[in-house]
């Protein structure tokens, strides 16, 4: 049985980010608590004017091999593993003291190791030894021991010890032990993922020898993709600046799978635009994607593109929100999420009228994720991420008539959006705004026909558009079809066997085409 509320009475501390140290052994100080503590965080509370130990002190036996030896000692590990009513004699026949609290955090091998300037040498130095197996053993002792591992904890914990006359609760000692049985995970985590990609040579390797994810659960989900299925958001430990997980809900029902889903879609392709631009994604294809001069011309000429998918969709801007595009989207359609890097006052004021309507925050950052996983059975697909960019420097042209500037702009523009499209995918552009979209199709011809039929729904004339495809056309058909349709650019990766024939039909009907060298392929 574990005893609700336990008094602290003597406390270890060493820590190698002090953030809050000499606050929180102020609080401990003024409880009346025994203060231990090793090397730096041991002269940090003493230059405080607080009484400490330290710790060679209580073991008698001193700090060794520039400091790689001090905790790892029956006095410490008795004093945090001996159990109330059971291990007392013991304890006194060889004076190991109980320690209460143990307040601790890792040495920084996370940040030094990703820092591609530190030597091998000092990456294998900041391997922590002592703290966790110190961790390990004030976590496994929670009936008794409290364990602190992030400076975050420290103001929860003084708050409780002044509340409660110097005692914290048995729920509170096992949350605090979960939270450091989950440090100690991440960080043999992250130690393992790095030194397991090193090769024999001595060079990293891009994927390791095991891999070993850290994610931290965000929310759990109404359900997957399905009522029937479950569903939860976990993050990276250490979020990429500007990706999804960065949001701050602002409003709005509870997010789903699917909503998650969309939206990363949404994001990931409206944040690759320098101009303002505005992007509507439904069942994870874009259905409409607008450059312009603001949100409210890059909204209306996005939701034009497919007026009956956007219904519905995830809408994103990679501008603020202003409150009269908000009013117009939201008198007309029906949304699911909003997304912005920020929003106007009168932006949120109007969307609180709509209180179902989910608005995400997400501030821009230049992070991206370095790795796709994607789960198979009892297995794991992993890839880079797809963030290749192609410049115009880049494009080949391949036939007898060279695309204007003003072709150009929008075939660049097509191959961004359909990077974003599930494959077979083709995109038709004009003006830089999505005129058609074919997407998720077993053949790359029907998802031209697709393409063009939705420019036909929603009234928008083909003929003089642009037309993008993710991967290349294995036969002329795609051409002949573009071109009976009046699209007058191609851009397309190339490397077909049958790359002359496909140029030839190009040239056949006064097509001009480029070559990109790169597939986009997105299932």
């Amino acid at each position: 049985m574990t005893a609700d509320r336990l008094p602290v009475r003597r406390a270890l501390l060493s820590v190698s980010d002090k953030t809050g140290l000499v606050d929180l052994a102020r609080a401990l100080a003024a409880q009346g608590v025994e203060l231990l503590s090793t090397g730096g965080t041991a002269k940090a509370i003493r230059d405080a004017g607080l009484a400490v130990r330290d710790v060679s002190d209580v073991t008698g036996f001193p700090e060794m091999m520039d400091g790689r030896v001090k905790t790892l000692h029956p006095i410490v590990h008795g004093g945090l593993l001996g159990r109330a009513g059971v291990d007392d004699e013991v304890m006194a026949q060889h004076g190991i003291g109980a320690i209460d609290l143990l307040v601790l955090n890792l040495y920084p091998f996370e940040r030094v190791s990703a820092n591609p300037d530190s030597s091998m040498d000092e990456i294998v130095e900041n391997i922590d030894i002592g703290g966790p197996a110190m961790l390990r053993s004030a976590a496994k002792n929670f009936a008794r021991v409290a364990v602190a591992t992030d400076p975050a904890q420290y103001a929860g914990l003084t708050d409780e010890l002044q509340a409660h006359g110097g005692t914290l609760s048995a729920r509170t000692r096992f949350a605090l032990a979960v939270a450091a049985f989950n440090r100690v995970a991440q960080y043999d985590a992250c130690i393992s993922d790095y030194l397991s990609a090193i090769a024999e040579d001595g060079q990293r390797a891009l994927f390791p020898a095991q891999q070993n994810s850290n994610f931290v659960k965000v929310m759990d989900l109404r359900y997957g993709e399905n009522p029937h299925q479950h569903g939860a958001f976990y993050r990276d430990l250490y979020p990429v600046p500007g990706t999804l997980a960065t949001f701050t809900q602002l409003q709005g029902k509870e997010l789903s799978f699917n909503n998650l889903a969309d939206a990363d879609a949404a994001w990931e392709c409206v944040r690759q635009f320098e101009r303002p631009a505005c992007v509507i994604v439904k069942h994870a294809n874009p259905c409409g994607v607008a450059e312009g001069e603001g949100c409210a011309d890059t909204y209306e000429a996005a939701y034009a593109t497919d007026p009956t998918s956007a219904f519905g969709g995830i809408i994103a801007f990679n501008r603020p929100l202003d409150a009269a595009t908000a009013k117009t989207i939201l008198d007309r359609q029906f949304v699911e999420v909003l997304i912005a890097p920020d929003y106007d006052e009168g932006a949120l004021d109007y969307a609180r009228k709509k209180a179902n309507v989910r608005v995400l925050r997400i501030p821009h950052g230049e992070g991206r994720n370095n790795f796709d996983i994607k789960r198979v059975g009892s297995g794991l697909l992993m890839q880079t991420s797809d963030i290749r960019e192609v410049g115009r420097g880049e494009l080949k042209v391949v036939t007898k008539i060279a695309p204007t500037a003003e072709q150009m702009d929008d075939l660049l523009f097509a191959w961004r959006v359909a990077k974003f499209v599930k494959s077979n995918a083709i995109v038709y552009v004009k003006d830089r705004r999505t005129v058609g979209v074919g997407a998720g199709q077993m053949s790359r011809v029907v998802s031209a026909k697709i393409a063009a039929l939705k420019a036909e729904e929603a009234g928008l004339a083909v003929p003089g558009s642009v037309l993008a495809s993710d991967a290349f056309f294995p036969f002329r058909d795609g051409i002949d079809a573009a071109a009976a349709a009046g699209i007058k650019a191609v851009i397309q990766p190339g490397g077909s066997m049958r790359d002359a024939e496909v140029i030839a039909a190009a040239d056949e009907h006064g097509i001009a085409m480029v070559f990109t060298g790169v597939r986009h392929f997105r299932h």
